[in-house]
């Protein structure tokens, strides 16, 4: 069988990795790129920088991956379902949700696959830990709680952290726990003079129970990844900067420390680091991709649940100017 024919439309940070890692797929030929703003990685190699979505299209495409700005979306992501194309564009699936209501339309009328890029979900370190949750290693799952943090990356403009790092915590978070959010209350600040929040503290709760906490910022110097899975049987640590998983298990051994033993809560057990196979987040990303273009398998992160994460979003964008709860349509 012929290699699916893909094309890629936006060439700066994370256009340059799609590049490479098209180029290393098995079963897709990356025959063509576009970018109305050149190519400034030089990522291009033999092919044409061609200019505009349609130019794209008319290389006669099986698959695209859309890395412009989040603005751009909607524009390009129509396009490329009016022309027939299999889509995966980068998170967050649009710059609004009424955006994304009608990419979502566009692509499910179609019966074409439309991805987002929420690429936490394809790494290692999640991956394991959503089947040993699954599996009940964990018992009853209590609360998810997720730190990312680090310095503001210069090839954002047209978002503010809530949008951009913050919908990689809701998308994990609902996947993790295999459950929907149902409210949200959060405060933002912006300190850094851009148009947009920089900073943003969140808890909820999701439809099955699980209380979440989430801290996001662009104003620390050091950078941070972690997910945290606390439940009745101890806590899962996901670091997702080097893909590792921990496990710090509930004691079983009773204190001898007076003062301690009238506590009524748990004890330190064992903590575990485990080994975990690492393979690149982004690959496993574009093969799930490729797979479900093939009809293969469906484990991609679609339009759909896109969707929702921008929704709850919003919902967070929407609590911190009202100071209040929201529930999550």
């Amino acid at each position: 069988m012929a290699n699916l024919r893909v094309g890629l439309i936006g060439l700066g940070m994370m256009g340059r990795h799609h590049a490479r890692v098209l180029r290393e797929l098995p079963g897709v030929d990356l025959i063509a790129v576009a970018d109305a703003y050149g190519d400034p990685h030089g990522v291009a190699g033999q092919l044409p920088v061609l200019g505009s979505v349609e130019e794209l299209i008319s290389k006669g495409l099986d698959m695209a991956v859309a890395a412009v700005p989040t603005g751009m979306h909607e524009e390009v992501g129509l396009a490329l379902a009016e022309a027939g194309v299999h889509t995966l564009v980068e998170k967050p699936i649009a710059a609004s949700a009424d955006a994304g209501r009608r990419l979502v339309e566009a692509f499910e009328s179609r019966n074409l696959v439309g991805a987002v890029g929420h690429i936490e979900r394809f790494n290692p370190a999640l991956q394991s830990l959503r089947k040993r949750i699954e599996a009940g290693e964990l018992g009853e799952v209590y609360q998810i709680a997720t730190r990312r943090q680090g310095p503001f990356p210069s090839r954002i403009a047209d978002v503010g952290v809530v949008k951009d790092l913050g919908t990689h915590d809701i998308d994990l978070t609902a996947w993790l726990a295999q459950s929907r959010f149902e409210s949200i209350f959060a405060h933002v600040t912006t300190r850094s003079g851009r148009p947009h929040e920089d900073m943003v503290a969140a808890t909820g709760q999701l439809e099955n129970g699980v209380i979440t906490n989430h801290l996001v910022n662009w104003l620390s110097p050091m950078k941070e990844r972690l997910t945290i899975v606390t439940g009745e049987k101890g806590a899962f640590v996901a670091d997702t900067v080097t893909a590792d998983l921990t496990f710090f298990e509930n004691g079983t051994v009773a204190t001898e420390w007076e003062s301690m033993a009238a506590f009524r809560g748990v004890s330190e057990g064992n903590m575990t680091r485990l080994a975990i196979a690492k393979p690149e987040p982004l690959r496993t990303e574009h093969e799930a991709f490729r797979d479900a273009v093939l009809g293969l398998r469906n484990d991609v992160v679609t339009m759909r649940e896109g969707l929702d994460t921008l929704i709850v979003a919003e919902a967070v964008l929407e609590s911190a100017r009202s100071g209040q709860m929201v529930k999550v349509p």
